[in-house]
C-alpha cells in the first residue's frame, strides 16, 4: 500500500506538471492569437466602416471624422434608397433569379457529378477534360449574346440561369465527395437491386449533403452579386435584380446633385455606402448561420480519403 502511494501522487504531480505546461501560453500562441484578431479586424471594419459612413451627417463625412463610429447619425440615405419604388421589385427579381438558379444549378452540378464519379464510366475522363478546360477559356462576351439571342432567351429570367448552370469548380467539389463515398455502399446498392437513380437519391445525396449546401452558397454569393450578364441580356427596367437597380440610381443621384452637395440632406458617399451595405445585408444576416455547412463542405468535398 505505501508502495502504490507515492507511485499515484508521482502519476498525479507529473500530470499537473504536464497540463500547466499546456495550459501556459508561449510566444507562438501569442503570435498566433494576434494574427487571428488582425485578419478577423481587416475582415469586419470594411463592412463596418461602410454603415458608419452610410449614417453619418453630411459635415462629418466631407471633414473626414468618421473612422470606427457613425458621427451625427443621419439616415437620411437609407430613407432614399427604401422609397424608391424600384427597390422592392428589384429585391424580389434578385431573390427569384437567385433562388430558381440554385435548384436548377444543384440539380445539374449532382446529374453530372455522379456519372464523373463512377470508375466504370466508360467517357468519364473526356467529359471531365472537356470540362476542366471552360475553367481557362470560354466563348467570350459577344458570341454568348448571339447565343442566348438565337435561342430566344434575351430579357428573360432564362438568360442569367442557363448560362451558369454548371460552375465547373462546383463539379469538382461534387466529383470528389462523391468519389469519398465508400464503393462498397454502391456495390451493395447494385446487388440489392437498386438502380442509379435509386442510388443517387436515396444514398449519395443524403451523404452529400454539407456539399451541396458549401457549392449551393457559392452559387448564391455569385448569382445575388451578378451585375455583368443582368445589364447585357435585360433591357426591361422592370426585371433589373437588385445589383442593377442600385448601381443605376446610384449614378443617376450622384449626377443630379454633384452641384448640389452642400443642399443635400446627405452627401453621394453616404448614399454610395447605404446602396453597398443594403445589397450585402442578406449575407451578413444568413451566412453566419450556414457557415458550418460552407466550411464542412469544402472540407469533404476536397479531400479524397
Amino acid at each position: 500500500m505505501s508502495l502504490i502511494k507515492p507511485k499515484k501522487n508521482a502519476e498525479e504531480k507529473a500530470f499537473r506538471n504536464k497540463k500547466n505546461k499546456l495550459d501556459r501560453w508561449t510566444f507562438f500562441d501569442y503570435l498566433n492569437a494576434f494574427v487571428q484578431v488582425f485578419l478577423i479586424f481587416i475582415t469586419l471594419y470594411p463592412v463596418w466602416y461602410v454603415l458608419c459612413v452610410s449614417l453619418s451627417s453630411t459635415q462629418a463625412i466631407n471633414a473626414g471624422l468618421v473612422s470606427f463610429w457613425p458621427v451625427d447619425i443621419n439616415i437620411d440615405a437609407y430613407k432614399e434608397i427604401l422609397e424608391t419604388p424600384k427597390i422592392p421589385r428589384a429585391y424580389f427579381n434578385s431573390i427569384l433569379y437567385t433562388g430558381v438558379g440554385t435548384v436548377c444549378c444543384m440539380i445539374m452540378t449532382v446529374m453530372l457529378a455522379y456519372p464523373l464519379s463512377r470508375k466504370n464510366f466508360v467517357f468519364r475522363k473526356p467529359v471531365m477534360i472537356m470540362i476542366v478546360i471552360t475553367m481557362f477559356f470560354s466563348g467570350g462576351m459577344i458570341p454568348g449574346f448571339l447565343l442566348v439571342k438565337s435561342l430566344g432567351m434575351l430579357n428573360t429570367m432564362w438568360s442569367l440561369i442557363i448560362p451558369n448552370l454548371i460552375w465547373t469548380y462546383d463539379l469538382i467539389v461534387m466529383r470528389s465527395f462523391f468519389e469519398t463515398i465508400p464503393n462498397e455502399i454502391y456495390e451493395a446498392a447494385i446487388v440489392d437491386g437498386a438502380s442509379e437513380m435509386k442510388i443517387l437519391v436515396s444514398i449519395f445525396i443524403p451523404l452529400a449533403k454539407p456539399a451541396i449546401a458549401s457549392i449551393s452558397l457559392f452559387y448564391i454569393m455569385g448569382q445575388w452579386n451578378s451585375f455583368l450578364m443582368p445589364s447585357i441580356y435585360l433591357t426591361d427596367a422592370e426585371k433589373y435584380p437588385l445589383q442593377v437597380v442600385l448601381r443605376d440610381m446610384l449614378v443617376n443621384m450622384t449626377g443630379q446633385n454633384a452641384n448640389n452637395e452642400e443642399q443635400m440632406k446627405f452627401t453621394p458617399e453616404a448614399l454610395k455606402n447605404a446602396t453597398i451595405f443594403v445589397s450585402v445585408l442578406p449575407f451578413l444576416v444568413v451566412y453566419p448561420w450556414l457557415q458550418k455547412y460552407f466550411v464542412k463542405g469544402l472540407t469533404l468535398g476536397a479531400v479524397k480519403g
